[in-house]
């Protein structure tokens, strides 16, 4: 059986055990599902549903960063008296193939302040992004491919 169905299941028999199906419990009987299932990872044979929730977790914890992060630099830029933009559309080469992971990538670059995705070339090989402040594309490039393709790629792989 899939253990993150398993980890379902257990939060919806827990959330009747208690006879609360609020939100609040279900997130706990899943917590506490996922718990008795890591205790017991090894005899159920299975370890990478671990592996890839923490994957996914390492993934919004940097997006949460990232989005802190941007929104300072974009403060900045539009509260300093001389705003020194120089706003421009980069195309990023793609890792990522598929079209659940392009979609992700290219709504965590549309969400963060400052980077909007505008479209994806027809071979799916291509992102363009726009940037608001487009000085450095290389710059841009190569932290998109350390941070959110990167975290992807390893969650979703």
């Amino acid at each position: 059986m899939n253990l993150y169905l398993a980890n379902v299941l257990m939060a919806l028999i827990w959330a009747s055990v208690t006879g609360s199906f609020s939100p609040i419990n279900l997130v706990f009987g899943f917590a506490l599902g996922a718990v008795a299932l890591s205790l017991i990872r090894e005899q159920v044979g299975s370890m990478g549903y671990f592996f890839r929730a923490r994957r996914i977790l390492s993934l919004m914890l940097l997006f949460i960063y990232e989005l802190v992060l941007s929104s300072v630099k974009v403060a900045k830029l539009v509260l300093s008296p001389k705003m020194d933009l120089k706003p421009g559309i980069f195309a990023y080469p793609l890792k990522v193939d598929r079209d659940a992971e392009i979609t992700l990538l290219a709504n965590l670059i549309t969400l963060t302040p400052g980077t909007l995705s505008v479209d994806v070339s027809e071979d799916r090989r291509m992102l363009y992004v726009h940037a608001l402040d487009c000085s450095d594309p290389d710059q841009a490039r190569e932290d998109i491919a350390d941070g959110f393709e990167r975290k992807i790629l390893e969650a979703f792989r």
